[in-house]
């Protein structure tokens, strides 16, 4: 008999806002050859030479500005979010991150112990990047095949214009629209321009031109650009907004490397000595409140906006607990098993 069961997984988060737990966590975080895809002696140097003696003290100074009684706020809403999704499903459903806790290890030993045989493993990820959704499901085949050979695992692909997830955006957005506004600013966590070229299956189309994101290429199945600009397409054709209404850009960004661009941090500079007055965010690349929302965008992208001569800077909050996108989830569950049951 074989039994089904379901695996959220998200990013990660430091145990605590202490700085050895914040290092423990960047350690993990930083030495993932996909996140930091330098040869592993560069990569070691960088991460315990030149980031580890300084960035954890300030990284744990930003998560204490955003900690919730419960602890992290991305733990503690993709938590909620399980539980909400387990109300609606006979199948076990558990929580895992990519780095720290719950591990994703001592998630697929929870469904083996509950006799799961096959996995079906949803990427807390909308858009395709090696530096989140391929190293997720990379790390769970690899703990699958160690330590539970025998289980069945299927991903859900990307599902950055899936009908319910756009349409979850929007109802997430749109209450925000009511009260006047200059701009809607599309903010997507960046990656390094090389990321792209790398998971560019042919090899020579992603930034080989300045409309390489347009039209359909089998690049773009894989292409993180290209899908983040899909999902603006979708939302923005729903809402009916206008060109001159919205803007994307992409923050987060770590080195001297190029990044995608345009980088948020500049742009609202730029918007507020434009005389972009009333800015709304939103962050579709998360689909949990995080320090890259709240901190990033919610406290530091305010202040530098306001400072530059804008008015108020809204960030409109994440997916989160939103019942559109816990039904988003809910379809995704019953279309994989609809699908396994007609094979």
């Amino acid at each position: 008999m074989s039994k089904k069961g379901v695996l959220l997984v998200n990013l990660g988060s430091p145990d605590s806002t202490s700085v050895s737990d914040v290092r423990k966590y960047l350690r993990e975080f930083l030495m993932d050859g996909r996140v930091l895809d330098a040869p592993w002696p560069i990569r070691w140097f960088v991460v315990n030479v030149l980031i580890l003696p300084k960035r954890p003290k300030e990284s744990a100074e930003a998560y204490e500005s955003v900690w919730t009684k419960d602890g992290s706020p991305l733990v503690v809403t993709s938590r909620k979010v399980q539980a909400l999704l387990q109300e609606k499903l006979e199948e076990p459903v558990e929580l895992a991150m990519r780095y720290q806790n719950p591990s994703i290890e001592s998630a697929l030993a929870k469904l083996g112990d509950q006799g799961v045989t096959d996995l079906f493993m949803i990427p807390l990820f909308p858009h395709y990047a090696m530096s989140s959704f391929e190293t997720a499901v990379e790390r769970v085949k690899e703990l699958v095949a160690q330590n539970h050979p025998g289980m069945r695992l299927t991903t859900q692909p990307p599902y950055f214009e899936d009908a319910d997830y756009v349409d979850a955006l929007v109802e997430s957005i749109r209450p925000h629209l009511k009260e006047p506004f200059d701009k809607l600013l599309f903010s997507y966590h960046g990656i390094p321009e090389r990321h792209l070229r790398k998971s560019d299956p042919t090899g020579s189309h992603c930034l080989s031109k300045p409309d390489c994101c347009e039209g359909c290429h089998p690049a773009h199945d894989f292409c993180y650009r290209a899908q983040c600009f899909k999902t603006t397409d979708a939302v923005v054709g729903t809402l009916g907004l206008k060109p001159e209404q919205y803007a994307i850009s992409f923050q987060s960004r770590l080195g001297r490397d190029p990044w995608l661009k345009p980088y948020t941090d500049f742009e609202l500079e730029r918007f507020a000595k434009e005389g972009v007055k009333r800015l709304l965010v939103v962050c579709p690349a998360f689909v949990s409140d995080c320090l890259e929302t709240i901190e990033e965008i919610g406290i530091r992208g305010k202040e530098s906006f306001e400072s530059a001569g804008g008015e108020s800077l809204q960030l409109i909050p994440c997916l989160n607990e939103h019942p559109f996108w816990v039904d988003t989830l809910e379809r995704m569950v019953k279309d994989w098993k609809e699908q396994a049951e007609a094979h």
